[in-house]
């Protein structure tokens, strides 16, 4: 197989950690050995959760890493600055979203679509030099920040030949403006501006990936006149070499203690409201086996102060690096699953599958993390709607005692699909075939903008 030159583009990159990190980190450890020559293009001072530097150690020395600088602030002042302009009232009270302040809107108006916009001036003068220096091949752009989209339909004027690939880590339009907090804006125009440049992208690129199944058929669904060849699937995974997979499960502990474990954050599509209710109705000896740990940040002050409403049955923990927070994760009995997002599945589902422990799932009912809940045999769900239902779930629990070791069974030939490496290889093929793709095609003619609807 002959080597290819690819760009991948990412906002965010070790030594910065957390979980929009991980798929840049993993292809970037990985594409090389499927005959990728790989540059990276990154924002030198990106905000991020935290640092984790065993993702930075893990990129082979052949990955060429180009830093620039972007007019983003340190994750912490932005939270400060968030908490002064945000109306954070009680879950209870959120049945209407709340109109932002003023000076919420004029953020909103000026970085759109989302404030990592600033980086985009930055980042197509630098894109455009290592496409020429670096005899770039194909340039894989991964998203979210949404404002990396922008550099699709600016990079396809600049080279009419060049292979572009975009990479969805979360559908755009269809969920992520009610359900992911992240957006900064979900006004009438920022959704038709999201619809504008999605369409740009679509058009403009030569392949377009999603890492479910149902967030590929919603994107393309958007776009009929497009071939459906365009849209493929390449799921999130986990990484074998940082799992410490566990053999055989532990058997009842002996003070009777079920440890249930969450990893990541807590945000809009994870809100813990139903769950809460759930487990304050289990009955007083129940709660006194139950211990949950929450390892990561919390988005909002009204969800921390929701799961302090378990009292001595939470623990919440600070985010840590990955390898320290799935050693944790080693230590519990079961891992915990919150999911109200219908097409999107969290990074850690894979962690979990991965490390072999079963799962507790409060999730959409329809959505794509029950049915590879089902699909896996991973464990069991309840409809994230439904409080009787995740009341249930966690008696269920309760009750199952040294039995699980029988009835949690999960699919291990199908879950090793499943394994980071492997996905890896997979995407160097697809690049192969989207580059050669191309090349036979011809020059791809820029997208002409039209007035979007808003769907």
């Amino acid at each position: 197989m002959n080597s290819l030159n690819v760009l991948l583009i990412t906002y965010v990159f070790p030594p910065a950690g957390g979980t929009g990190v991980i798929r840049a980190a993993n292809l970037a450890r990985y594409l090389p050995d499927g005959g990728i020559v790989l540059d990276v293009l990154t924002a030198r001072n990106a905000s991020a959760v935290g640092n984790d530097i065993s993702f930075l150690k893990e990129i082979p020395e052949s990955v060429t890493v180009h830093r620039t600088v972007t007019l983003d602030l340190p994750f912490s002042i932005k939270k400060r600055i968030k908490s002064l302009i945000t109306r954070d009232k009680p879950l209870a009270v959120q049945t209407v979203p709340s109109k932002p302040n003023f000076i919420k809107r004029v953020f909103q108006d000026i970085l759109q679509p989302d404030p990592q916009v600033t980086w985009f001036p930055v980042a197509i003068r630098a894109a455009s030099r290592i496409v020429k220096k670096r005899h770039i091949g194909l340039v894989l752009i991964t998203a979210p920040p949404f404002s990396n989209l922008l550099l699709v339909s600016k990079l396809r004027e600049k080279f009419p030949d060049l292979a572009i690939v975009v990479d969805f880590r979360d559908e755009w339009i269809s969920t992520s403006f009610d359900l992911v907090s992240f957006l900064f804006s979900s006004t009438g125009r920022s959704r038709n501006l999201a619809c504008r440049v999605e369409a740009s992208t679509v058009t403009s690129s030569t392949a377009v990936v999603a890492v479910t199944e149902a967030a590929r058929r919603e994107i393309k669904s958007r776009y009929p006149n497009e071939p459906d060849n365009k849209f493929h699937l390449i799921p999130n995974g986990f990484d074998a070499t940082r799992l410490q997979r566990s053999g055989t499960l532990s058997s009842l502990r002996p003070d009777g203690k079920i440890i249930v474990t969450y990893l990541g954050t807590v945000y809009a599509s994870t809100e813990p409201t139903t769950l809460v209710q759930a487990l304050k109705a289990l009955p007083p000896e129940v709660k006194l086996r139950f211990k949950l740990r929450f390892i990561g940040r919390i988005e909002e002050r009204r969800y921390r102060e929701a799961l302090l409403q378990l009292g001595d049955m939470v623990e919440l923990m600070e985010y840590m690096p990955q390898r320290e927070a799935l050693a944790a994760m080693n230590e519990t009995d079961y891992v915990l699953l919150i999911n109200h997002d219908p097409l999107n599945v969290g990074g850690k589902f894979y962690d979990y599958v991965g490390g072999g422990k079963p799962i507790l799932g409060a999730v959409h009912p329809e959505g794509e993390t029950r049915r590879l809940l089902e699909e896996l045999k991973a464990g069991w769900w309840a409809d994230i709607r439904d409080v009787e239902a995740i009341r249930q779930l966690f008696l269920d629990a309760g009750a199952r005692g040294d039995s699980l070791l029988a009835e949690f069974q999960p699919d291990k030939v199908k879950i090793a699909q499943y394994e980071r490496k492997v996905l890896a290889q997979r995407y160097a093929r697809l690049l192969h075939t989207v580059a050669r793709k191309q090349s036979d095609s011809g020059p791809q003619a820029p997208f002409t903008p039209l007035v979007a609807e808003t769907r």
